[in-house]
């Protein structure tokens, strides 16, 4: 009998996981690509067709649908004794069916200190303790280099049809606010729908369009600039906003030389 380790998720489920993990099921892309830099090749078998890094896991691994459509007939043929997944990011209802039949670590992240406990309990749960608390120190002294901005009035744009920014409540939300701004858009809900008209009415001073999840280009920022002249539109790397697992290490100096771009530095 294989020799199991009984412990909770961030939701606070118990969870019996195998200490000898051979094959681990990844439904999160920030999650996936913490686990390539954790070591984890051999024990990865499956993921998202949105999880893209590192592309040669995404050519290479049995990719199990998306993160809110899962294969789940993919992933049972994968017979996983460890599926990582996000409360946020995949389906409730196929979560649940999932752990009816698979032991299933779930995450739920919502700042910075919830994705660096993310990173730990990752590395706990998958033998990989010490290069998972590396990872953290790495992304904590990254952030002590972060410069903050002058407190302008921001919305975070994720969507286009319908319109959707980023409310609070939320991880992209708190890297803002450390950024030095504040979200217009922080007291309407964690992903509310909006308007050009009531997003001009609350007068922000920068618009922030993420490359994803829907990419927005520049014809999008001269749309919104012509409604909104003179207020100051930036395409952005939403991966450097959202993803909270390794890519963390490097989203402060991109904030640092984005600032710097826009002349927003304090």
């Amino acid at each position: 009998m294989r020799k199991c380790m009984r412990t909770r998720d961030m939701l606070g489920r118990q969870v019996e996981i195998p200490e000898d993990l051979q094959r681990i099921v990844s439904l999160v892309p920030s999650q996936t690509e913490l686990l390539y830099d954790l070591g984890l090749d051999r024990e990865v078998r499956g993921i998202t067709r949105f999880c893209i890094h590192p592309e040669h896991w995404y050519r290479s691994k049995t990719r199990v649908g998306g993160t809110k459509k899962l294969h789940l007939d993919k992933i049972r043929a994968l017979a996983p004794d460890l599926i990582i997944a996000n409360k946020e990011e995949n389906r409730k209802e196929e979560i649940d069916a999932l752990a009816d039949e698979f032991p299933v670590w779930i995450s739920d992240v919502k700042n910075l200190e919830e994705a660096l406990a993310m990173i730990s309990g990752v590395g706990r749960i998958c033998g990989r303790q010490e290069k998972a608390h590396a990872v953290c120190r790495e992304i904590v002294q990254a952030f002590e280099a972060l410069r903050r901005v002058q407190p302008l009035q921001v919305a975070y744009l994720i969507w286009e049809e319908p319109l959707m920014v980023v409310g609070g409540n939320t991880f992209i939300n708190d890297i803002l606010q450390r950024w030095g701004l504040y979200n217009i858009y922080e007291k309407h809900g964690r992903y509310p729908c909006t308007d050009p008209d009531e997003l001009k009415s609350l007068s922000p001073d920068l618009l922030i369009l993420a490359s994803e999840p829907f990419p927005f280009q520049e014809k999008h920022a001269r749309h919104l600039q012509a409604w909104m002249p003179g207020v100051q539109t930036v395409i952005a790397d939403g991966e450097l906003f959202s993803w909270y697992g390794s890519r963390l290490r490097h989203t402060p100096a991109y904030l640092n030389r984005l600032a710097a771009s826009l002349q927003i530095l304090k």
